[in-house]
């Protein structure tokens, strides 16, 4: 069994991500930071049908939490999977913030920076030890890298070097056969950023192509196609996952 770790996997497009591996057949950890009760949620709906999987807490923000995690998930691995490795990481785990430049403060910026560049690469870091060589990582970085929105810039440029860092983890880990991809929703519906009013859905749906903003399934489908043997030879890409958003 492929045994596969989502961070942010409490909600939305992890939680989606989550359910549509186990659906696969993998063995999933999810990690949320502050809503156990949803992560419960997740792991109830996939052992309902069938499928195995482990809550642990994660802040994605602190860096220094990460040696405890890891070794928290070479417990969690022996004593569910009676194993020592893990084959995929989802770095998904992340927040929105809707800010002009004129109005970011260094807190707000610093605070997304953690979350979505430095985070994902520590975390990877020193999860590497335990993934399993053929494995993959996957990274979950944004639309808005290619289509500027007035309100995103910092959000945007991290998710940008998150694509940038994507490649190099590919190049660096091809001696393990470690894959490494990078997925960019489009305007999905999710409560990231406080969820979109209608009004907002209408007009993202009105500049997609197939008429509509995202499901999260929508994401949580592809996440689990690409992490299956059937895209083994998918590797340093960035696939816009948007419906024909901008185009």
């Amino acid at each position: 069994m492929s045994i596969v770790i989502i961070t942010g996997g409490s909600r939305g497009l992890g939680a989606s991500a989550a359910v549509q591996c186990a659906k696969r057949g993998m063995g999933v950890i999810l990690t949320y930071n502050s809503n156990p009760d949803a992560a419960a949620n997740v792991v109830n709906a996939i052992e309902a049908e069938g499928g195995k999987a482990v809550a642990l807490r994660l802040d994605v923000s602190e860096s220094a939490s990460f040696p405890a995690f890891r070794e928290t998930v070479r417990e969690t691995l022996a004593a569910s999977w009676q194993t020592d490795r893990f084959d995929a990481l989802v770095n998904n785990a992340g927040y929105g913030l809707f800010r002009p430049m004129v109005e970011v403060d260094e807190d707000a910026f610093d605070g997304l920076y953690r979350v979505h560049l430095k985070g994902p690469f520590f975390l990877t870091q020193i999860l590497l030890p335990l993934m399993a060589d053929g494995g993959h990582v996957l990274n979950v970085a944004s639309a808005t890298t290619r289509v500027a929105t007035a309100g995103v810039a910092p959000y945007a440029a991290f998710k940008g070097g998150l694509e940038v860092l994507t490649r190099y983890m590919a190049k660096e880990l091809g001696d393990r056969r470690i894959r490494a991809n990078s997925i960019a929703p489009g305007p999905i519906k999710t409560d990231l950023g406080g969820g979109m009013s209608q009004e907002f859905e209408t007009l993202l749906a009105g500049q997609t192509a197939l008429g509509r903003v995202g499901e999260p399934d929508d994401v949580g489908c592809l996440i689990a196609g690409l992490l299956s043997d059937d895209h083994r030879w998918v590797n340093a890409q960035n696939i816009e996952v948007g419906g024909g958003y901008m185009i």
